[in-house]
Formats: C-alpha cells, structure tokens, sequence
C-alpha cells in the first residue's frame, strides 16, 4: 500500500528486457498502460508553476521596493520555507505528488507576506523618522511582531478542521494541509529572526530614497484610496448597506451553486465498456467488439487500443476497452474526443458503448460502466428489478441531466435447462455419474493422459468438435452407455426447456441489487444529478420497500457534501477562536473577518465565469481565502488600536492605519494573488484537478481587496462606538454610591496617604 507508482514502473521496465530475451522472436512485450507517464508529466508541469511563482513573488516585492537588496531579503524566506517543508514531508512520510506540489506552489506566496510585513514596516521608519538600519530594525520588529504572529497562527487555524477531516477527503487533503501549515510556521520563523537581521546590515536609505518615498506617500494611488476611504468614513451606513448585502449574496450564491467533487482530469486515458444483447454468442459479441475497437482505432486522436470480450467477472454479452489517446499537443481536449466518438460509435448496430476518462485521482472500489453509481435496493428480486429499470429508464430519458445511463440488471438471457426423467434414466442404468462424465467430457476440460515429450508435457483433454455450432437440441444427441453396454442418446431421458434468466446475480449486504451508473453531459454538476434522481424518484412513485443509495465516486461526494459546511463554519470559528485569544477581546476578531464575504462571493463568481462548479478542490481554496484575507484586518485593526491608545478617536485611528498599512496591504494581496495566478491558468498536465483552487484564491483575493479596504474601516468604526456606548451603559448601570471615610476612622484606607479615599458602599 505504501509503494510508490512511478518507482514500481521503473522496475518493471528494467525487468522486460530479460523476459523478452526468453520469449521467441515473432513474440514482442509493448507496454499498454503507463501511469507513471501522466504522473511524471503532472509533477514536472507543477515544478514548474513553481518556480513561475517564485519569479512572480519576487518580481512583485521588487516593483514595490525598487531595490535589489530589499527584494532578496523577503525573498531568503521561500527557500528555507520550502527547505523546512520538504524536511517535514519526508519525516511524515509524504511523497511529491499533485496535492503536495500544489500546496507548496500556494505556499510560496503566502510565506513572503510575514517577512514583507516586517521589512515594510522597517523600511517605513527608516524614510520616516530617519532611523538607522538596526534601530529601524529593532523597532520595527518589536512593532509589527505581535501582527506577524496573529497574521501566521490565525491563517494556520484555518486548516485545523481539515486536519480533523476523516474519510477518503480527509486523508487527501491532510497532506495538503501539513504542507501548508509548515511552510507558514517557517515563514514566521523566519520573518521574526532572519528578516530582522538582514535588514540591520543590508538596508540603507539615502536623502534621495527619503524624498522620493515622501513623494510616493503622496502618489496618485495613494491620494486616490485617501480619498474614496473619507468618503466612506462619512458615509458610513452606505458601507454598512453594501457589506450587509455582500454578505447576504456570498450566502445565497454558495446555495445555488452547483456542486461538483473532483474536476475531470485529461491523462489521454478512456476506459470504455461495451454491452450486447444478453442472448449474444461469444463469437458475434467478439466480433461486435472487433468492429468497436475498430472505430477507435481509425480515430486521428487515438494512439493505440487493447481490447477483450466476454472475460474477467464480465458477463458474455460485456466487454472491454482500453484506449490510450495522442499527447495533448496532437488532439483537442478530451470532452471534444469523447463526443467525437460517441457520434462514430453511434454507426455500429447491436452494441452500446460507454466511456468515461482515467482519473489519476479515483475515489471508490466499486467499478461500473460509467462514472457515478446508484444502488437500488429491496427485499424481493423481482419487485427491486422492475423499479430498478423503471428509474433506470426515467434516467436514461432526461439527456440534459444524464448521459450514458446503463445498469448490471441482466435477467433477460436464454437459458436452457436440461430435464432428466429419472424413471427412464434408472431403467436405462444410467446413473448420475455417468451423466456427468458424459456432459464433462463434451464440454468441460476432461484431462484423460499425459504425453511426456523430451523436453516438454502435454495433457490430452476431450472435448466434441468445436466447429460443430451447438444447439441444446443437439445436446440431446450425445450418445453414453447404458448399464447393458448398448448406446442410447440424452434425449431418450431428457428433454431441454427454454426460459429466460439472469446472466449475473448481484446482491449487496446479502439484499437484491441493480446498480445504474451514469455520466455528466458537459456543464451538468454532480450535484444537479443528486437533485434529479429526488426528482424521478417522486415521478415514478418509487415505493419506500425500495431503497436507493449512491455508491463509489457519487457517495463520497455525497459525504464531502455534507461535510462541506462544517468544513468552513469550522474553519471561521477556530479563526475566532485563536484571534479572540491573542487580542483578548469579542469584537476585533468580528472586524478583521469583515472582509470574508467579499471573498466568498468572488470566489463562487470566479468560479461560475470560468464555467466551473464548486468542487471539493473550491471549497478547500475558499478555506485558503479565509485565512489570507483576513490580513489585511488585521494589519489595519492593529495600528488603529495602538493609535487608540494614543488617544485618537476611532475614526481617526483607522484612517490613518489604513494609510500606513497600504502599502504592506498592496505587496502582501500581490503577492498571494501572483503566487496564485499560474494555478488559476490552467496549463499542463492535470491542470485540470488544480485550476479550480487558483480560480477561487484569484477570484476571492480581487474582491476582498476591493472591498476590504473600505468596508473594514467603517465596522470598526461602528464596533468601536459600539464599545464605547456599552462600557458607558454598564458604568452608569453598576456607578455606586460613594461616602468619605476620614481619617482615625475604623475601615480607613488612607494607608499613609495625605488624601482621604472614597470607598464604595456596600
């Protein structure tokens, strides 16, 4: 189980040579299947995003910095991030692979935003005040400490809950969520320790860098965001309208959303199941399917087909298909290849044929002609068959919800049972075992002799003339031995009767079961099909002694379906939890997550553009959007309470700490949102199953920082006041009344003092 896919290939192929050496030479060994193809492409394809998103990080602090020594030193964070996490994957055992690669591709731009906080904030007292590097450093390092912690634990929280996720999700995306977790530990490690220190030694500011940062305060952007942030400071119940109706549609586009598992990954791989008549011969099913993999053979997109029929735990009338299609470079993407197909396939008579993509990722045991699967279930075999091909045919009817709807109900092949007359037989002398040796011998494997050659053995087995096309009439004609020594033919004691039964009987917890599996036509979620099936299930008056249940890839869906809210109501509770705990107070952890509607809501709208539903792998991106957002909350919230403590008025407190923290604000979302940017492309192999994350981060991230800047301020502004008239209630609620105790008085409390003290009475 712990084995590795592409290292177990490697030694395979090198195993192939000697095997070819001892086969003869008309005889050659092709590979027909090659897994670790589509793996080493999916990890080479992430690398690189990898070291794209490096470039973009660094690119961005260097456009906000303009210097190379203030770019390196933010950037010194992603290699020993990186280093620290991949140190911790091998300790846990954890390979590179998809989930690993894309969680330290998304790490990258988050663990440079601790180390930008602290150098910004260097940097700002070193054109400010004038500071030397190390006395800039040193304060602003004990400044901005508190931040960088509550900025790193807080994002970390977020991935508690999934850390906590059981199940076949939950051990997925726990490798993800150490990734990440240990790369952020790392990256306030480093900003805490390092940064500091590269700073003390290898920044410098000039009279000219003093004058032109004094000009950039004053910069368009600067003057623009000044601007829009006074007019929502005095129009603060428009922005309380605006976040109020923000969050109310981040609640309702999550609810109508359509809900997806696992995006649909192009490997270039089809496995394809096709289906006859069920009172097919073996030879006309072999030649069915000969004519179907013809058609994928002809095709320009198809490298090469393997094919069998009537083998493995296949009924006779089922057969198989592998088909390994052209790189991508050679073919268009695999839904155009698959209705191609179908259209092509649609011209051979007498057979069905259903296809559905290999999947790197395949969640599920169960295996089916079609991707998803429905169990239905009852206590009596026939009732559960007829209701079974009722919603069987109510599915395969409704083309804008299901495609390629088939089931394993198969209980209407010939069968021919062979009667026997005792009373004759017994006249006759023939006994059971002659009976049975007689059948055996025509149609079993009756071994009668060996011949030993020089070097090799052979057994003899009979068997009747297989060119001969049996009927069960002429089963009849089988001549055997009577007790008298004379031949008699079977039909002298027997008589055949034809019925119809099943090819497969299928039972699951010891219950009657017909399992219907099906596709998605293009654009259909697998959350509208869920939907549906309620729908028919209603149309058909399907009675409640039928129970139906979904199976493999559509009932993990359905659990991470549920699971799904709890995933992200648990993830902001756990945020709240440690933010209430490091600022000591109920209500600024409210203000700092002010900004995670917009995000949702950019997220799912992202998502909805670019034709996507929301997946699993969404979800887990809007439970990264939870923690990075909330940031720039808590960059503001800090400076205007520390300005508060100075004695400003909340007002203007958050003004100006939104103005100190624009810049920090601007690199840090930048940064995030390039680190992002190669994941929401799309490009390479199995970009498929990582582009809906970066959608979600990319989309999240544009509207929180819109949004953020502006809506955060005014609800602290109404938290604060809010504060400030409930510490004034509950002072005039609990003022007591006072008396003066004098001096020489029993009880006096003037403990030397030279004024009396007024002490509550009681």
């Amino acid at each position: 189980p712990d084995a590795n896919t592409v290292d177990v290939v490697d030694k395979v192929k090198a195993m192939l040579p000697s095997f070819q050496d001892q086969m003869p030479a008309a005889a050659q060994i092709k590979l027909l299947n090659d897994r670790s193809t589509s793996i080493r492409q999916a990890v080479d394809d992430v690398q690189f995003t990898l070291l794209l998103t490096i470039a973009l990080v660094v690119m961005v602090i260097f456009v906000f910095l303009r210097r190379v020594t203030a770019t390196i030193i933010p950037a010194v964070a992603v290699p020993i991030s990186l280093i620290a996490t991949l140190g911790a994957m091998f300790l846990f055992g954890f390979s590179i692979d998809n989930i690993s690669l894309m969680g330290l591709t998304l790490a990258v731009g988050l663990v440079v935003d601790d180390a930008i906080v602290m150098l910004e904030n260097i940097f700002r007292h070193m054109e400010e005040d004038g500071l030397s590097a190390f006395d800039a450093s040193l304060k602003g390092a004990r400044e901005i400490g508190f931040t960088i912690i509550s900025i790193s634990i807080s994002l970390v929280a977020v991935f508690i809950p999934v850390l906590l996720m059981g199940g076949v999700i939950g051990r997925i995306f726990n490798e993800f969520a150490v990734v990440v977790t240990v790369a952020i530990l790392a990256s306030m490690f480093v900003s805490l320790t390092l940064t500091p220190m590269l700073c003390s030694r290898l920044l410098s500011v000039t009279k000219a860098d003093r004058e032109a940062h004094s000009a950039g305060r004053h910069d368009i952007v600067t003057r623009a965001y000044d601007w829009l942030l006074s007019f929502c400071l005095r129009h603060t119940f428009l922005i309380f309208l605006v976040f109020i109706a923000t969050a109310a549609a981040s609640v309702w586009v999550i609810q109508v959303s359509p809900k997806g598992f696992f995006p649909q990954e192009d490997i270039g791989q089809i496995s394809v199941t096709t289906m006859a008549r069920q009172d097919i011969s073996f030879d006309a099913m072999a030649k069915l399917q000969g004519q179907v993999a013809s058609v994928f053979s002809k095709s320009p997109y198809v490298d090469h087909v393997a094919w069998s029929a009537g083998s493995g735990n296949n009924a006779l009338n089922q057969g198989q298909l592998f088909v390994q299609l052209k790189g991508k470079d050679q073919r268009p993407n695999i839904e155009k290849v698959l209705s191609d197909l179908r259209r092509q396939l649609a011209g051979v008579p007498g057979i069905e044929t259903y296809m559905q993509p290999v999947q790197n990722l395949r969640l599920g045991s169960r295996s089916s002609a079609s991707a998803y699967q429905l169990v239905v279930q009852g206590l009596d075999t026939k009732q559960t068959d007829v209701w079974a091909q009722k919603l069987n045919d109510a599915m395969a009817a409704d083309h804008t919800v299901f495609t390629d709807v088939t089931s394993d109900l198969q209980n209407n092949a010939l069968q021919a049972s062979l009667v026997i007359d005792r009373d004759k037989a017994a006249q006759l002398g023939i006994d059971t075992d002659t009976l049975r040796s007689a059948l055996y011998g025509g149609f079993g494997t009756d071994q009668v002799s060996t011949i030993f050659g020089s070097a090799d053995s052979y057994e003899v087995i009979t068997e009747l003339d297989p060119k001969i096309e049996w009927s069960p009439e002429h089963m009849l004609a089988i001549q055997m031995r009577t007790s008298s020594g004379t031949l008699v033919p079977l039909g002298a004691f027997a008589r055949v009767d034809r019925t119809a039964g099943a090819l497969t009987i299928n039972q699951l917890g010891q219950l009657p079961a017909v399992t219907i599996s099906y596709n998605l036509p293009q654009g259909v979620s697998l959350g509208d099909t869920v939907t549906r099936i309620d729908q028919l299930k209603e149309q058909i008056g399907m009675p409640t002694a039928i129970s139906t249940s979904f199976a493999g890839t559509a009932k993990t869906f359905q659990d991470s379906l549920a699971n799904q809210g709890l995933l992200i109501g648990g993830a902001i509770l756990t945020i709240y939890i440690v933010l209430g705990m490091l600022y000591e107070s109920f209500i600024h952890p409210l203000t700092i997550l002010t900004g995670l509607p917009s995000a949702v809501l950019g997220a799912v709208v992202a998502l909805r553009f670019a034709g996507m539903d929301l997946s699993v792998i969404a979800v887990i991106g809007i439970l990264m959007l939870i923690g990075i957002v909330k940031k720039n909350g808590i960059m503001m919230v800090d400076v205007a309470l520390e300005l508060r403590r100075q004695g400003m008025s909340a007002k203007e407190s958050i003004h100006r700490a939104c103005l100190m923290r624009f810049r920090p604000i601007m690199m840090t979302t930048l940064a995030a949102l390039m680190g992002t940017f190669p994941i929401a492309l799309g490009t390479g192999a199995s970009a498929e199953l990582r582009q809906p994350l970066g959608i979600a981060v990319v989309g999240g991230l544009l509207a929180s920082q819109a949004l953020t800047l502006f809506v955060t301020p005014v609800i602290y502004v109404y938290f604060e006041n809010f504060s400030g008239w409930l510490l004034s209630f509950s002072s005039r609620r609990s003022q007591p009344a006072l008396h003066v105790v004098e001096s020489g008085e029993q009880g006096s409390l003037f403990d030397g003092e030279s004024e009396p003290k007024k002490v509550a009475a009681e």
